[in-house]
């Protein structure tokens, strides 16, 4: 159901069921099952049909954005895990804060191309490299989800990284992108740069390079 571009240098693929140290991405799977159980047929599910004990095995990973430019996205919510991957509280910051400067470019296009199509994107993630701290990966699941208005504004996701965390923010290089369309006939390869309320909100706190992607139609 997936497929992956990888930049040429490498032309590796990265697994994205575990991370290199063997640990489960299981919060991951848990969030997309969730997601697809509240669809109804084709359709995209609504941001107030989210509860949060649906998710209360992974809500410290868990987060809510919301589009409020194109290729922007910020945090309504967020879990205990993105906290303290930022070093703060990270809820009214836009996503792209947990990137570096060259994969904010990606992350944009991204967004951007999941609330247009929608689409589900997983990303692979490798912590920027700095003195005195150790390597860290990442894994983040993008779910599209309508407001009340019935637009895709919103979006659940899913953020768990393993490694060296340190005290100050953690910022991430996109490494693998992958795209999985919603909308049937669609399957062509794009540059990442050219594809163009049960949770309730008073909480504050619930517990290198642009990627190549390829469009794949979905079995769903």
């Amino acid at each position: 159901m997936f497929s992956i571009f990888r930049p040429k240098e490498t032309g590796k693929v990265v697994a994205m069921d575990r991370f290199r140290s063997g640990a489960s991405l299981s919060p991951i799977r848990q969030a997309e099952a969730y997601w697809s159980a509240l669809r109804d047929g084709a359709e995209i599910p609504f941001r107030s049909q989210i509860d949060p004990r649906g998710l209360e095995q992974v809500l410290e990973y868990a987060f809510i954005l919301e589009r409020v430019a194109p290729g922007v996205g910020r945090f309504r919510l967020a879990g205990q895990h993105l906290c303290q991957l930022a070093g703060m509280e990270v809820r009214g910051m836009p996503v792209t804060s947990f990137f570096t400067t060259d994969g904010r470019e990606g992350m944009a296009a991204t967004l951007e191309y999941l609330f247009d199509t929608p689409a589900i994107a997983e990303l692979s993630l490798n912590g920027e490299r700095q003195s005195l701290r150790g390597p860290c990966e990442a894994r983040m699941i993008l779910l599209p989800l309508k407001s009340d208005l019935g637009d895709c504004s919103r979006i659940l996701g899913v953020l768990i990284a393993d490694g060296d965390f340190g005290r100050a923010p953690r910022r991430f290089d996109i490494v693998d992108t992958q795209i999985r369309d919603l909308a049937a006939g669609l399957e062509r390869p794009k540059r990442a740069q050219e594809a163009a309320q049960g949770f309730a909100e008073t909480q504050a706190v619930l517990g290198g390079k642009a990627p190549w992607l390829r469009l794949v139609k979905s079995d769903e």
